[in-house]
């Protein structure tokens, strides 16, 4: 092989490194400690409340300035205040009233009516539901964020809120 061909080879893959990193620095966030320091404060309930999936895009949100920090219910004038000690930005009422987070609740399987459809297994953002295809669910109470995702999807209405213990 010529010196030109191994030059040219030794280029095209050069560039192609360069390529392939910039591609990945254009996909990544620009400030990963920022985001990972709002989502700290966050309360990982990953309900959905804010309006965003999950906790980790909310705080992606609120670091490029596409989401207001008052949108948490779960965590409620308590992860405002955090929130705008943590940004500088000015602390407001939370967007929307609601009860739903006064009291700590979580989810309560009724077992004797449960069919074993999964469906609250899919839906459970945080796994806390245990179980298998046609067989009895139940929760697991410790890893419970009291988000209310599993209900809605549940055929048999076999799911209730509790008080938390």
């Amino acid at each position: 092989m010529s010196i030109a061909c191994v030059s040219v080879i030794l280029l095209s893959m050069m560039i192609g490194v360069l390529i392939s990193r910039n591609t990945t620095a254009a996909r990544q966030p620009a400030d990963y400690e920022a985001i990972d320091a709002i989502e700290k404060l966050l309360p990982q309930t990953q309900c959905g409340d804010c309006g965003f999936n999950a906790c980790r895009p909310y705080a992606e949100a609120i670091v490029k300035h596409a989401a207001d920090i008052n949108r948490c219910l779960p965590g409620g004038l308590e992860t405002v205040q955090a929130l705008s000690l943590k940004t500088g930005l000015v602390a407001k009422p939370l967007y929307k009233k609601t009860d739903k987070y006064e009291k700590p609740r979580i989810a309560f399987i009724h077992e004797e009516q449960c069919i074993g459809c999964t469906k609250c297994i899919i839906a459970c953002p945080v796994d806390a539901i245990i179980g298998a295809p046609k067989q009895m669910h139940s929760i697991i109470n410790a890893h419970c964020t009291g988000c209310e995702l599993c209900v809605a999807p549940c055929p048999v209405d076999c799911i209730s809120m509790v008080a938390a213990s």
